[in-house]
């Protein structure tokens, strides 16, 4: 890890994972896995707001799960309810132009695109064109040790996540956020190699995902030189507390 430098901005991105109407987390990103943690998304929103958290992740799971956004209302509700003090990053389903120009539209300060950018990385291009690097990021879901589309299904076909990150690089993407698929949700502690060996690819900000559970890891992350981390069952479980959290993503030192 010597010779890496620490991001100039963390973001720490509590993550709202919305199924039916409802706030869940996945184990793995099986469908199959689900718990139920909130009927009434906007209220977490408001309390991650009330706890300092100036990003949120907001994931659409049926989206993701059709390719059809079903939950772009709630991000408006979010920005209505909350106004610019917290950002939202909106991820799930977003496979068309038509679908990032919508999310964005309804609030969202920045668009993830997953599995249409692995396939298509003129979609992003485009989007890039259009509204800026800043506000559009692609998702690489990992799985033994390659970046694959519609992560929950166990026979996606993938490609090296760093290849992907070098080839989406040269259409202007500037953020990607990473997911180690076996670590989602079990809060086992994120995947720190194959996360430190794609900071090293040194072609775009690395915002990791993915088995995040103590404060340790969020300074284990930005050692490493990510440019974030995103957080979610290990908040709603109450094994990380968002303060202490929010407290390691603001401190340069670490």
């Amino acid at each position: 890890m010597e010779g890496r430098q620490l991001a100039s901005e963390f973001e720490l991105l509590p993550a709202i994972d919305l199924m039916g109407g409802r706030v869940v987390r996945l184990e793995q990103g099986d469908f199959a896995r689900e718990t139920t943690f909130s009927t009434d998304p906007l209220a977490v929103a408001t309390e991650f707001a009330s706890g300092g958290a100036t990003w949120l992740h907001v994931v659409d799971l049926d989206g993701a799960r059709t390719g059809q956004p079903a939950h772009v209302g709630f991000v408006g509700a979010i920005a209505a309810a909350l106004g610019p003090k917290v950002r939202i990053d909106l991820a799930g389903g977003l496979r068309t132009l038509e679908a990032i120009e919508e999310g964005l539209a309804a609030g969202a300060a920045r668009v993830v695109i997953g599995t249409a950018a692995l396939g298509d990385p003129g979609i992003p291009a485009a989007a890039i064109a259009a509204h800026g690097a800043d506000r559009i990021a692609v998702a690489l879901d990992v799985r033994g040790g390659l970046a694959v589309g519609e992560g929950w299904r166990t026979d996606a076909p993938g490609v090296p996540p760093d290849d992907a990150i070098r080839r989406l690089a040269d259409v202007g993407v500037a953020t990607f956020e990473v997911t180690s698929i076996a670590r989602d949700g079990l809060l086992g502690g994120p995947d720190l190699t194959m996360l430190g060996g794609l900071v090293d690819v040194g072609r775009g900000r690395v915002i990791a995902s993915g088995g995040v559970a103590r404060v340790e890891d969020i300074e284990a992350i930005r050692r490493l030189g990510c440019a974030g981390a995103i957080v979610g069952r290990a908040l709603y479980d109450g094994s990380l507390d968002l303060a202490a959290a929010l407290a390691a993503a603001a401190d340069s030192s670490t």
